[in-house]
C-alpha cells in the first residue's frame, strides 16, 4: 500500500475540507438568518452567490488553472478561502456578506476543476476507480458527519465560531496538500492573461472536442443526467414534507439514509474496483439511480419513499465514480482545466435554467408530476447511456484522446 500513501493524503484533505463546508453552509445560513431577522429570501440570496460564481470564474479559470502549478494553486485557494471566511463575522452588512460569500465561490469554482487535475496527475490509471469510490464514500461521509459536527460547535458555541473551526479545517487542507509532491517542474510559458489568450483556449477546446465527439458527446449527456439530479434535490424537501406530508424529523431520516446508501455503494465499489468497467458504473449508475427517482416520485408512504432513495443513493455512487474516471480516462491532463471549466460552464447554464423551470412549473402545477417527468428523463438519458456503450466497439469509446498542442 505504498503507492496509496500520497492519495490517501488527498483523501484526508479532501475529507476535513468536506467536513468544513457543511460546516461553512450551516453557519452561514444560521448567520444570515440572524441578522436579517429570519428572512428566507436573504438565505436564497446566499445559495445564487455559488453558481452566479461559477458562471462568472469558469469562463477563465480554466486557461488559469492549466498554465499554474496545481498544487501550489490548491494551497493558495485553501488559504485564500480560510481568510475569508475567517473575517466574515466581523461583517455586519449583507452586501459585504455577499461579496465575500461571492469571492469563497469564485475559490471553490476554480478549486474543483483544479483538484481534478492534479488528482489525475498524481494516480495511476489503475488506481483511478478505487481512489474515485474512497472519495465518495469521504463525500458522503462529510455529508453525514458535517452537519452534526455543526450542530455540535452550536451547542459550546456561536455561528461565527463555527467559521472559524471551517477556517482552520482549510488551512489543515492547505498543510496536508504541502505534504504532496509538486508534479510540475515545468510549465507552458504565458506572456501575459489576454482576452487573446482565452479566446485561443476556448479555440482548442472546440477543436479538442470536434476531433473526440463520441468522448465529449458522453462527457454533455452524463453531465445532462447530473443537472436533471441536482434539479430534482432542489425539490425533494417540498415534496416529501407537502405532498408525502412526512415530518421534518422524518425527511432527515430520508437525508440520512441517502448518505447511508452512497457510503454503501462507495464501499463495494473500493472493494471490487477491478471488477467493474467504467461503461457498467456509468452506464449502471445511472440507469438505477433514474429507478430510485421513479420509485420516491410515485411513493405514498415514508417506506415508499425511503426504498427509492436507498435505491438512488446506492446507485449513484456508482454514477459518479464512473463519470469521474471517465473524464481523468479520457481528457488530456494537459487541458483538463479547461475543459472541465467550460464544460462546467455549460453545465451551470443549464442547471439553473432547469431549477429555475422546475420551480416555476412545480408552483404552478403540482410537484409530483414534475419529479415524475424529471426521472423519466433522467431514465432515458441513462438507457442512452447504456445504448451508446453497448453498440459502439470498445475500442472506439476507451480510445484515449489526442492532446493538442498548448
Amino acid at each position: 500500500m505504498a503507492n496509496w500513501r500520497t492519495p490517501f493524503i488527498m483523501l484526508m484533505a479532501i475529507g476535513i475540507a468536506n467536513i468544513g463546508a457543511w460546516i461553512y453552509l450551516i453557519a452561514m445560513n444560521l448567520l444570515v438568518l440572524d441578522m436579517t431577522g429570519g428572512s428566507a429570501l436573504a438565505v436564497a440570496g446566499l445559495y445564487l452567490m455559488q453558481p452566479a460564481a461559477a458562471l462568472l470564474t469558469n469562463v477563465w479559470g480554466g486557461t488559469l488553472i492549466d498554465r499554474m502549478n496545481k498544487r501550489s494553486l490548491l494551497i493558495a485557494l485553501d488559504i485564500l478561502r480560510a481568510v475569508l471566511i475567517g473575517v466574515l463575522p466581523f461583517f455586519h452588512s449583507l452586501p459585504f456578506i455577499y461579496f465575500f460569500v461571492f469571492l469563497i465561490g469564485m475559490g471553490s469554482a476554480i478549486f474543483q476543476p483544479a483538484s481534478m487535475t492534479y488528482i489525475t496527475m498524481l494516480l495511476n490509471p489503475e488506481q483511478r476507480k478505487r481512489f474515485n469510490s474512497f472519495r465518495s464514500l469521504i463525500d458522503s461521509g462529510a455529508f453525514l458527519v458535517g452537519p452534526a459536527a455543526a450542530g455540535l460547535l452550536f451547542l459550546i458555541g456561536t455561528p461565527s465560531f463555527a467559521l472559524y473551526i471551517n477556517a482552520a479545517a482549510l488551512l489543515i487542507s492547505a498543510v496536508l496538500i504541502l505534504l504532496l509532491p509538486n508534479l510540475e517542474k515545468e510549465l507552458p510559458v504565458t506572456n501575459s492573461f489576454s482576452v487573446r489568450l482565452l479566446l485561443k483556449d476556448w479555440k482548442l477546446v472546440k477543436e479538442f472536442s470536434m476531433s473526440n465527439i463520441d468522448v465529449m458527446g458522453m462527457y454533455l449527456l452524463f453531465s445532462s443526467f447530473l443537472v436533471f439530479t441536482a434539479a430534482l434535490d432542489s425539490l425533494e424537501a417540498a415534496f416529501s414534507i407537502t405532498v408525502l406530508g412526512l415530518s421534518q424529523q422524518q425527511y432527515g431520516l430520508l437525508v440520512s439514509l441517502a448518505g447511508a446508501g452512497i457510503i454503501a455503494g462507495s464501499i463495494i465499489i473500493s472493494a471490487g474496483a477491478n471488477r467493474f468497467s467504467v461503461s457498467f458504473l456509468m452506464a449502471g449508475g445511472a440507469v438505477f439511480t433514474s429507478v430510485g427517482y421513479i420509485i420516491y416520485a410515485l411513493s405514498t408512504s415514508f417506506e415508499g419513499a425511503a426504498f427509492g432513495f436507498l435505491v438512488l443513493a446506492f446507485s449513484l455512487a456508482f454514477a459518479n465514480t464512473g463519470f469521474q474516471t471517465y473524464i481523468q480516462d479520457h481528457v488530456p491532463v494537459g487541458m483538463m482545466g479547461r475543459v472541465v471549466s467550460l464544460y462546467g460552464l455549460v453545465e451551470a447554464i443549464f442547471l439553473i435554467v432547469i431549477i429555475v423551470a422546475a420551480g416555476m412549473v412545480a408552483e404552478l402545477f403540482s410537484i409530483r408530476p414534475v419529479i415524475l417527468i424529471g426521472s423519466l428523463c433522467m431514465l432515458l438519458i441513462g438507457g442512452l447511456i447504456l445504448y451508446l456503450f453497448l453498440s459502439r466497439r470498445r475500442e472506439s469509446i476507451h480510445t484515449e484522446a489526442k492532446d493538442p498542442a498548448l
